[in-house]
């Protein structure tokens, strides 16, 4: 699990504008002492766009951050780092994007490929000087350990500017989440597959046809295990927000019937899990009842589509500074990770999810 915080040196106080990005490793009930991947005073720090870890296997690990290029508040790229020794230590940071303008670069979803790791991500370079299209683009390269960056693939000329984007490993390939933006300003959620090393067309995940101006900063979560794949996503579609969710068994050739998820007061930031026998587990914000703060919720979807009750994971706030709730699957159990905006703390739980 990997967070950014403040940092401060002995007893001086903290300096707000420096950060530091930090992962702890779980070990059956134990939490590793924290590691420290990056610190420095020029990091781009965002409640939405946010840096991650991951490993690679072997005790490898590959990194990403987002900072500041250029004077502009979106004026940032995306940094890649590698550890061959569980994050003891890290390579310098790379770029993995070819072209380095002074906007906005961020929504990294990092998956392992091979020895490297694959990047997607969000690419603003469109709104540079001299360019007057003012879309952002989905892309993709893969990275070497050594530092060698593949060939840069546009999976969507034309993206939403701010919704997170989310990727994961099918049969022969890959299939990669994000909300889509078309000339007339419908932002659905679409997804692409790279099959046998090539790239396809884009495609619909369902017509919600959800016309918003503007980005609404709630992306997909999208996971696979074999050719089964689940994606959840959130919608206000005629002015009224909804968390779906969907599944397909065709390595996400198509998708089945959407399957509503939320309490009718969804905020969205869903997360997305593939359980054992065919289950799909699926979390989101909901705000309270009472309009006072708001709950990390989930439900499990079997495999027929009948859907559980919905239950409370732990308490939090409709805020943007409460941030995304992360999942990950462990053996049995399902790990839900979210900050705290009144504690300023990383708060996780536990359940069990059986067979």
């Amino acid at each position: 699990m990997s967070w950014l915080e403040p940092t401060s040196s002995g007893d001086a106080e903290v300096d707000e504008d420096s950060f530091s990005l930090q992962f702890s490793q779980l070990d059956g009930e134990v939490w590793s002492d924290p590691l420290t991947v990056i610190e420095r005073s020029d990091l781009f720090v965002n409640w939405a766009d946010f840096p991650s870890v991951i490993e690679l296997g072997g005790g490898r690990l590959a990194a990403h951050w987002l900072q500041y290029n250029g004077p502009g508040t979106y004026a940032y790229q995306v940094r890649l780092a590698f550890s061959s020794d569980r994050g003891e230590s890290w390579s310098e940071g790379l770029v993995p994007h070819e072209k380095i303008t002074e906007t906005e670069h961020g929504f990294v979803s990092l998956i392992a490929a091979g020895d490297g790791v694959g990047v997607l991500w969000l690419d603003g370079r469109a709104y540079s000087d001299g360019i007057d299209s003012g879309v952002m683009s989905f892309r993709h390269t893969v990275v070497s350990p050594d530092g060698t960056v593949g060939l840069e693939t546009v999976l969507d000329p034309r993206t939403c500017d701010c919704c997170q984007t989310s990727v994961a490993a099918i049969p022969g390939g890959l299939i990669a989440a994000y909300r889509g933006r078309t000339p007339s300003e419908i932002r659905d959620i679409h997804v692409v597959r790279r099959l046998d090393g090539t790239w396809q067309e884009p495609s619909l995940v369902h017509a919600d046809g959800w016309f918003i101006p503007a980005c609404p900063v709630n992306g997909p979560e999208i996971v696979a295990s074999g050719s089964d794949v689940r994606i959840a996503w959130f919608t206000a579609a005629s002015d009224s927000g909804r968390v779906y969710a969907a599944v397909s068994d065709d390595s996400g050739e198509t998708f089945g019937s959407r399957i509503r998820i939320d309490e009718g007061r969804p905020i969205g930031r869903v997360g997305v899990l593939a359980l054992p026998g065919g289950r799909t587990f699926v979390s989101w914000l909901e705000a309270a009842e009472d309009g006072e703060g708001a709950e990390v919720r989930a439900r499990i979807i079997n495999r027929s589509g009948r859907v559980s009750p919905s239950v409370p994971v732990g308490t939090s706030s409709a805020a943007r500074a409460s941030g995304f709730p992360v999942l990950v699957l462990d053996g049995d159990r399902v790990i839900v990770a979210w900050t705290d905006p009144d504690e300023n703390r990383v708060r996780v739980a536990v359940g069990g999810v059986g067979s």
